[in-house]
């Protein structure tokens, strides 16, 4: 730290300890001068300076800070709200945590460091009235015991104790009738002593009173119990609660016969009062005044908890659908408003006492339905939000629309835990979105199995690779006028240590949501084109053998794509012509020049393009003559007809003129999907190039082509 920061923080720290004097000192009853008090005040704000700025972050010095205050007799009952204001108003600017310390983090640390303080404070000074009440209760009985000696010293004595103390002190008989009160407790009810006085202990009852508290009255009233301390509410004269720690004990004559009650109370209103704030703030949502996911969690694992009462349980787990636009396009400023006002009309749905509605974070919403009727109600209750968030919001000038994705859970309370009824709440959710969204979703237990597997793959993806866990098989391409092998298709394969072998169905899409699937088709290409070279047999006759690698429309936008296929070619020393790269239709549908630009490098280097799934994306017929492509892959679905006899006479003519085109433009047909002789007897009349399917060979090792390869040189 260099010299002038240190003296910087030197003089804001001495700044804040004179105002923080100027404030309590005349609420204490220190027997330290004005200056003494506020070099005490100094070491004490250092320490909350440097608590500030630690890091880990350790809010208990504030409850240290609360004790040395109650020692230095800082007991007035207006010190704690001014030491507290103090500190809430002026400790962030004297005395700044430095930039490591965000702005946002530095006030929640102020504001821990004052409920630590608070906490410190009424614990320091419920000692001190312990210890009063145990001297007070000493003196009270040597007073009676000593009274035929010296009645009028021991009166004087406890007089001075009495009206001296800094806490409340009521004296009743055995009935409740209030026999004495000092001054403390006169003003802590408002100042009329007549008021106090008038009443009967068995009067001060309030609605918030804990259970058992007059149980524990009426058994010190009997005799039957010496003490009780509890927390309790009482109404001020103007009608305000007053919130107090009472103590309660049984005074008995020498011959052990309960003669009066004690009451010793300290004003904790404040506290309790910050404790509440506090409390509120952790529980509910600064933005939108929603429950929070900590008293959403707190509410559904007291509903889901053995012997609460609770039978069922229902939850509608809501996202706005197209939120992030809002955030993108007009601000996050006006993403919060909208937040603000979805929050307003969904607190406006939930009218029952056993439901209650929380922001999870972000665009996440959820409201718990404890024990409803039926399932229906939830139901209901999910068309009612839809309903309320029909109508646009108007923001700035600005009409929003907003829709939402709901997923249900409903069923018995013992049925999931919290963790599982809100994940299964959260895919039912993602479900309805996926549907379109603007409408709910019913949790299906099937659904989620399928959706925690579908996870556990994306989470196992990035790792697969690196242990060798995917292999290839090959398909083989058989040319339909004679028969013979041309090439194979690669197809990865993953060998899940759980979930056993799995096809690209199953983890492809996970692959290209992830971005995976640049890496992962890289290692195909590479694979497939060393086994290439490794089909190039000795006195094979005809073409070498070409294998087909397919790419993904991630792979397209990669733009590394062409020179690592160009190397991966290099090293397994085989020629462009040997590989044809197969894309789907629907990735090239509409797409612009900076997509087809590495397919037309391919092409110029000899390497073979093929239009897969041809005819399954409504592609226009006239732009495959701007495509640089050499092969139709026509979709199974076109074929399936003439599997058996009779054929179906559509499928021939539609087949019949994809070939007729494909031929005309100067491309070669194969056909997915051949299963039957009489298909592929069908697709040779009708001039189809090359086939594969089933009725040739199922994907399998590469051993199983060079079988077929050395069978079909062999008929030759």
């Amino acid at each position: 730290m260099t010299t002038s920061v240190a003296e910087d923080r030197a003089d804001g720290l001495r700044r804040f300890a004179a105002i923080w004097s100027r404030a309590i000192y005349p609420a204490t009853a220190t027997s330290m001068t004005r200056a003494e008090f506020e070099e005490y005040l100094l070491r004490l704000a250092g320490g909350l300076s440097e608590a500030l700025r630690a890091q880990p972050f350790d809010p208990r010095f504030g409850g240290d800070t609360g004790a040395a205050l109650v020692a230095a007799h800082c007991t007035d009952p207006e010190a704690l709200p001014r030491i507290l204001g103090v500190i809430d108003s002026y400790l962030l600017l004297y005395c700044p945590p430095g930039e490591a310390v965000p702005a946002d983090e530095a006030a929640a640390r102020c504001g821990r460091l004052q409920h630590w303080l608070a906490a410190g404070y009424a614990r320091s000074l419920r000692d001190r009235t312990l210890a009063e009440q145990e001297a007070l209760s000493r003196a009270a009985l040597a007073a009676r015991t000593e009274a035929e000696q010296a009645l009028h010293e021991s009166e004087a004595r406890f007089r001075a104790v009495f009206q001296g103390a800094s806490i409340g002190i009521g004296i009743a008989g055995m009935d409740g009738s209030i026999l004495e009160v000092n001054d403390t407790l006169t003003r802590m009810f408002g100042g009329l002593e007549h008021h106090v006085r008038s009443r009967n202990v068995n009067d001060w009852g309030h609605p918030d009173d804990g259970p058992g508290t007059w149980d524990m009255q009426r058994q010190v009233a009997r005799g039957e119990r010496d003490h009780y301390s509890i927390e309790k509410p009482y109404y001020r004269t103007d009608g305000t609660v007053l919130w107090t720690n009472l103590a309660v004990s049984l005074l008995r004559d020498p011959a052990g016969t309960p003669q009066y009650m004690l009451a010793l109370l300290e004003d904790i209103t404040e506290e309790r009062l910050l404790r509440e704030r506090l409390r509120f703030e952790a529980t509910h949502d600064a933005l939108t005044g929603l429950a929070n996911r900590t008293l959403f969690f707190e509410r559904l694992e007291e509903a889901l908890a053995p012997g609460t009462g609770a039978a069922r349980i229902g939850l509608c787990y809501l996202d706005l659908d197209g939120f992030k636009d809002v955030n993108d396009s007009l601000g996050h400023a006006v993403g919060d408003l909208l937040l603000v006002a979805v929050g307003e009309r969904l607190q406006a749905c939930v009218t029952s006492p056993g439901q209650l509605v929380a922001r999870l974070g972000g665009d996440e919403f959820v409201v718990i339905v404890v024990d409803p009727k039926a399932r229906s109600e939830v139901t209901a209750l999910a068309d009612l939000i839809l309903g309320a968030l029909a109508a646009p919001i108007r923001i700035e000038g600005r009409e929003l629309s907003v829709r939402c994705s709901i997923g249900i859970v409903e069923g018995p309370a013992g049925a999931l835990g919290p963790a599982e009824a809100l994940r299964s709440a959260d895919i039912t959710m993602y479900r309805a979105k996926a549907a379109g969204g603007n409408r709910f979703a019913l949790a299906d237990p099937d659904a989620d199995a399928r959706a925690i597997t579908r996870h556990g793959l994306v989470n196992r993806l990035p790792t697969a690779l690196e242990r060798g866990e995917f292999f290839v098989e090959y398909q083989p391409l058989v040319r339909l006028s004679d028969g013979s092998v041309r090439g194979a298709e690669a197809l990865v394969r993953w060998c899940h240590p759980v979930h056993g072998t799995l096809g690209p169905d199953h983890f492809i899409p996970l692959a290209e949501a992830t971005g995976l699937i640049v890496p992962l088709g890289r290692w195909v290409l590479e694979q497939a084109a060393r086994q290439a070279r490794d089909w190039q047999f000795p006195g094979l006759d005809g073409p070498p053998l070409r294998v087909n690698v397919n790419l993904s429309p991630s792979q397209l936008h990669h733009p590394g794509l062409v020179p690592e296929t160009v190397a991966a070619l290099a090293e397994a020393g085989i020629e462009p012509s040997a590989l044809c790269l197969e894309v789907t239709e629907s990735a090239l549908i509409g797409a612009d020049e900076d997509l087809l630009r590495p397919l037309r490098q391919f092409a110029e280097l000899g390497v073979d393009i093929a239009l897969d799934d041809f005819g399954t994306g409504y592609s226009n017929l006239a732009s495959l003559r701007q495509l640089p492509i050499t092969t139709l892959k026509l979709d199974r679905s076109f074929t399936r007809g003439m599997q058996h006899q009779p054929v179906d006479p559509v499928d021939v003519k539609i087949v019949d003129g994809i070939v007729q085109l494909a031929h005309t433009l100067g491309l070669s047909v194969t056909v997915e999907g051949v299963e039957t002789g009489l298909q592929a007897e069908h697709l040779r009349v009708l001039g189809c190039d090359t086939a594969q399917g089933w009725y040739y060979a199922r994907p399998g090792p590469p051993e199983r082509l060079h079988a077929l390869s050395l069978v079909d040189a062999s008929s030759t």
